[in-house]
């Protein structure tokens, strides 16, 4: 049984919608600067692509000690304390960084890398302060959705306003941007914490990682190893195939697969496993090897984009059930560097893979990997529960207590 109500309660909630659209504004240029830095480096500082891997490099390892750091200070200071020095710094960075060579850009990439705004940890923490617990599914399958249509628009756009722009002042007037979605997130300041619950104490760290939590990271590392495999085997099949021009339209198909898959998840009243979900990923990514076309491969990716923002929505969502309140934070802030690791593990991986086999073996390989991650998370949950006594030992009354009869 389904319902889209919950949509529209979400979207009818002011703070919510503004969450929402802020989310938008800082993500749409940040995935667009992503690409725009390695532009930026080829076109302008180094012609080695080797020298722009290297500044890419830089700038994730800096986002994946900047989440869990951030997301922590979200729970200890609140959002204004956490965000002011973020935008402050990153202001100070991006005004410059297009215009310093190499070494200095290296620089002042870790620099703001490290200080980067939290945004993936704020909005998620934001619209569970802002929703009722009853439609937090449809507000992370919302924001999923988002997210997807800034990945799709961001980089396109970055794209195209560098040939006009060229690549400096792109680059900066993106960064600049996403730090005015941070500062607008600054004056609205919406609450972390939904209104009539107590303040929850800030966990102690490390404390909320119970074998659950974990195996959520486990799951959103695969997740990203499907979805690097596919952007890495769709540039390399579509080159091989000599319909390099289709590259973009075909990447937009499997973007709008995802922005439906993530509308029907968010809609559907059923729970429905995060393992299962990341999976289902896994095994339709790998058939879009066996596309000779490019449009056979968009219609093998709209498939598979189907699973893409179910993917992440299932797994915030069970994150923020397992987590205590006061350790949200820092548990979103994790779970940005378990997508970024996965990221970052997949691509030379995948890139021996095409080298070795063709392009077809960047799906065989992503797609096997993040299947197998969804199936060993099940099975690990199948060997707790099989495990676990029905009433546990602390909540059992004493032998004397017992009536007659019982069992023990």
């Amino acid at each position: 049984m389904s319902s889209f109500s919950g949509y529209r309660a979400v979207w009818s909630n002011a703070t919510a919608r503004s969450v929402l659209i802020l989310g938008l504004i800082c993500r749409a240029p940040m995935f667009g600067a992503a690409v725009l830095l390695t532009l930026h480096v080829v076109d302008r500082l180094d012609p080695r692509y080797s020298a722009a891997g290297l500044v890419s490099m830089a700038a994730t390892i800096a986002l994946g000690i900047s989440g869990p750091w951030r997301g922590r200070l979200l729970d200890r200071q609140g959002l204004r304390r956490t965000l002011l020095p973020s935008v402050v710094i990153g202001t100070i960075c991006w005004s410059i960084a297009p215009w310093v060579p190499y070494g200095a850009l290296l620089a002042l990439v870790v620099v703001a890398g490290l200080f980067s705004i939290p945004v993936f940890s704020l909005v998620r923490q934001a619209l569970l302060g802002a929703v009722d617990p009853s439609l937090r599914k449809a507000a992370f399958a919302l924001d999923s959705v988002l997210a997807e249509l800034a990945f799709m628009a961001g980089p396109a756009l970055a794209v195209v306003l560098s040939h006009w722009w060229g690549t400096a002042w792109t680059l900066m007037v993106f960064q600049l941007l996403c730090m005015a979605g941070g500062a607008a997130l600054f004056v609205v300041n919406p609450p972390l914490r939904y209104p009539g619950t107590d303040p929850a104490p800030v966990a102690p760290s490390g404390r909320w990682l119970t074998p659950g939590v974990l195996g959520i990271f486990a799951l959103s590392v695969g997740a990203t190893i499907a979805l690097t495999a596919t952007d890495l085997g769709v540039i390399a099949g579509l080159r091989t195939m000599d319909r390099a021009g289709s590259i973009g339209w075909v990447l937009a198909i499997w973007g709008l697969g995802s922005a439906i898959g993530g509308l029907a998840f968010g809609a559907v009243q059923r729970p429905i496993a995060p393992w299962l979900v990341v999976a289902g990923l896994g095994l339709f990514t790998i058939p879009v090897m066996f596309a000779g076309s490019d449009l056979t491969m968009a219609g093998w990716l709209f498939i598979a984009g189907l699973f893409c923002a179910p993917s992440y929505a299932a797994t915030t969502e069970a994150l923020s059930r397992l987590v205590p309140e006061g350790a949200r934070g820092e548990a979103f802030g994790w779970h940005g560097s378990a997508l970024t690791a996965g990221s970052a593990l997949a691509a030379p991986a995948v890139g021996v893979a095409i080298d070795g086999v063709g392009w077809g073996g960047a799906f065989l390989l992503g797609g096997a990997l993040t299947a197998v991650a969804g199936m060993v998370v099940a099975l690990l949950i199948a060997l707790h529960r099989s495990e676990r006594p029905l009433i546990p030992r602390r909540l059992r009354p004493p032998a004397a207590a017992r009536k007659p009869g019982t069992h023990r």
